[in-house]
């Protein structure tokens, strides 16, 4: 199972927008909760407010109604009496302005609270005594005006509110009455703009008798004089009785209301005003979207400058992270990072520069060894390879045949040996720059040809047979030589990676972007991919192929490489079937337009 991991900028950048979000969220749910009890809190003391201006606005309204009747009955007496009836009741009768304030009429009693004058006609209402009802009862006893109950008309049949004002002499006597009333089917004791305020809010308006546990004022769509609910019908109505002016209730419907109470106590009247709680929810989430918004569009800007400031700050910690990973001991850039940046960038660019220093100087140690040790074996061996190739010749004379076993064993060794010290000082003066070439124009034919008959010896003693194909006319600025080292080495592992009667081209052509391609392709089972980054580096040899596959001394390729970029071209390979190892060079353009 593959497992992730995550660079130190991609981590740091997750952690910036972890972090973001944790915080936007932790705020978010914390303003939000605050935003919710504030609007709550704001909206129950609306409510306070509203149920509390409600009653004002009424109790005004109605002390107007008492002050008015008041005043309208000092008219109706010459000081000493009552008027005459005709002259009450032409007196009533131009009185239009009151009819907005009292939709059920105006009506004059004798001091025995008996009705003899009004100013709209109702049947049998002249005559009729009123002294039973209970505010007639305690405006004649105390001489004060007084306001009843919701009541029903006793000849209209409607239900009415009624206002009564004693009519007293000069000398204070009890001269009559002069009342008026309201018909609570047309007339609405609630004040316009506050019903409005509470259609738009979807509030609860509700104006309650206490005393008599009657609907004073309902819904819009509920008339007459009702009674309350009995006690667990009305969680509002219930909640509101209860003596807290202040709270939350859950009603019938499940709904979560805010409601307030503000009493009037000259009737015993009881304003209810009651609101949903989602009312207050919704300027919270009104604003808390607006937040979420804002949040979302900080983060949106954040998370790309962190990305640069946190790509710019692993900048030099990646750059160091490539050029170690091209440190081999096959070669690499040995160039120095620049110590600057953070403490701890800079100490890691410090450690890095020593390391680089170190491996140059271990680097120079082992090649200085190596040439030396090169150039000190090379002359002995050449002489022990030539004593060697004299016995085998039979020169000095016949061996006995596990004498001459074993000297063809030594010279197979020595020479195998000598090849290495060649590979060797072959690749020192590549990395020294002693390496001169002689380059001409050639004809790569001839080149290809030589390639192929140098290596026939070495095809036949593993079995394996050798092809080639190159295009006529095919001229190159090179180095004769140095290439057909480079086809050499291609061929010779060609055929150490081919099977037993297996077969080995090269071929040269025209490439697509008009370069000569020389590939030399075998049928073996090709190169490991994990393998193919490091082919063409120091002793590198992979685990891989026929057993003749291991002999060699992994420099080969190394040289080829070297020798390619001296040469002004490019060597690369690729599976298909085996292996195709490749060398693309420039062509000589100057001899194609003489042609």
């Amino acid at each position: 199972m593959t497992r992730l991991s995550l660079g130190i900028g991609s981590r740091l950048a997750v952690i910036i927008v972890c972090f973001s979000l944790t915080a936007i969220i932790a705020v978010a749910v914390t303003a939000y909760r605050a935003l919710n009890e504030d609007f709550e809190s704001i909206l129950t003391e609306r409510q306070a407010y509203e149920a509390r201006r409600v009653s004002e606005q009424v109790s005004g309204s109605l002390q107007l109604r008492i002050a008015l009747l008041e005043a309208l009955g000092t008219s109706l007496t010459d000081g000493e009496k009552l008027l005459p009836i005709q002259e009450i009741e032409t007196f009533l009768g131009r009185q239009d302005k009151l009819q907005a304030l009292f939709s059920n009429g105006l009506l004059v009693l004798d001091e025995n609270a008996t009705a003899i004058a009004e100013d709209t006609f109702v049947p049998n209402r002249i005559g009729t005594n009123y002294a039973d009802r209970s505010h007639f009862a305690r405006a004649i006893e105390s001489r004060q005006s007084a306001i009843s109950r919701p009541i029903i008309g006793r000849t209209t049949g409607v239900p009415l509110l009624s206002f009564v004002s004693p009519i007293e002499s000069a000398e204070g006597d009890l001269l009559g009455f002069l009342a008026g009333s309201i018909n609570l089917n047309k007339t609405n004791l609630i004040p316009p703009d506050a019903l409005r305020l509470s259609k738009r809010q979807q509030a609860e308006l509700l104006v309650v008798d206490t005393d008599n546990f009657l609907y004073v004022e309902t819904k819009e769509d509920e008339e007459g004089i009702k009674s309350l609910p009995a006690p667990g019908k009305n969680p509002l109505i219930d909640a509101a009785l209860s003596g807290l002016t202040l709270g939350e209730v859950k009603t019938e419907n499940g709904d979560i209301m805010i409601y307030a109470t503000s009493h009037l106590e000259r009737l015993g009247w009881l304003f209810i005003r009651a609101v949903p709680k989602a009312y207050a929810n919704a300027p919270a989430t009104e604003s808390f979207n607006k937040f979420l918004w804002a949040s979302i569009l900080i983060v949106l800007i954040v998370l790309p400058i962190g990305y640069l400031v946190t790509r710019s700050a692993m900048a030099p910690l990646n750059n160091m992270t490539r050029r170690i990973g091209r440190m081999s001991a096959a070669g690499g850039s040995s160039t120095r990072v620049e110590e600057t940046g953070p403490p701890e960038v800079r100490n890691l660019a410090r450690a890095f520069n020593r390391l680089q220093d170190e491996r140059d100087a271990i680097a120079k140690l082992q090649e200085d060894f190596i040439s030396n040790v090169s150039h000190e074996l090379r002359t002995p061996l050449t002489s022990i390879n030539g004593a060697l190739r004299l016995i085998e010749s039979g020169t000095l004379g016949e061996l006995p045949e596990k004498a001459a076993d074993m000297s063809k064993l030594a010279l197979r060794n020595g020479e195998r040996l000598q090849r290495l010290i060649s590979d060797l000082l072959d690749f020192n003066k590549l990395n020294s720059g002693e390496v001169r070439l002689a380059l001409e124009f050639q004809r790569l034919a001839p080149i290809v040809s030589q390639a192929i008959n140098g290596n026939h010896a070495m095809a036949q003693e593993h079995n394996v047979k050798l092809e080639s194909d190159c295009e006529p006319g095919l001229v190159v600025h090179t180095d004769a030589h140095r290439l057909r080292q480079i086809l050499d080495n291609f061929i010779s592992n060609a055929i150490k990676y081919s099977p037993t009667g297996g077969r080995v081209r090269l071929v040269a052509s025209r490439t697509d972007e008009g370069k000569i391609r020389l590939t030399v392709s075998d049928q073996g089972e090709g190169v490991p991919e994990s393998f193919k980054h490091q082919l063409f580096r120091r002793f590198a040899q992979a685990e891989t192929g026929t057993k003749r596959a291991s002999k060699g001394t992994g420099l080969g390729l190394a040289i080829c490489r070297e020798l390619a970029t001296l040469l002004g071209g490019e060597i690369g390979v690729y599976n298909d079937h085996g292996a195709h190892f490749w060398i693309d060079l420039a062509p000589d353009t100057t001899s194609q337009e003489g042609q």
